[in-house]
């Protein structure tokens, strides 16, 4: 049995096909080595699995409680330009009516553009 190539890291396209050391996307023509070692860092995933970046948008998928207030970050409060950083709250972004804070991605689902 053969194993199968990984996707395009460029547009997904699961199509790829390896040529010598090389694999390839027919969709895109992305080229890229066989051996090349996996994305350096670790990816911060939203809770439905989307890949989050620095600048999304998201909302907030159940009221979360403020630590050391009374506020509530109700669910659907949409948050505009996160920021992502390592550690258990890996977003760090700025939340209308409350202001600086940090989330985490289990708690957000990114909005699509």
């Amino acid at each position: 049995m053969t194993e199968t190539p990984p996707p395009c890291p460029e547009c997904k396209s699961l199509y790829t096909y390896q040529v010598d050391a090389l694999l390839i996307c027919p969709e895109c023509g992305h080229e890229w080595s066989a051996e090349a070692p996996p994305e350096s860092g670790t990816q911060v995933r939203d809770s439905v699995g989307n890949l989050l970046a620095d600048g999304d948008t998201v909302t907030v998928i159940k009221d979360l409680k403020v630590k050391g207030s009374s506020s509530v970050v109700k669910v659907g409060t949409k948050v505009r330009g996160i920021r992502l950083v390592d550690g258990d709250h890996d977003i760090d972004c700025k939340i209308p009516g409350i202001g600086q804070m940090g989330l985490k991605s289990q708690f957000v689902k990114k909005v699509s553009d």
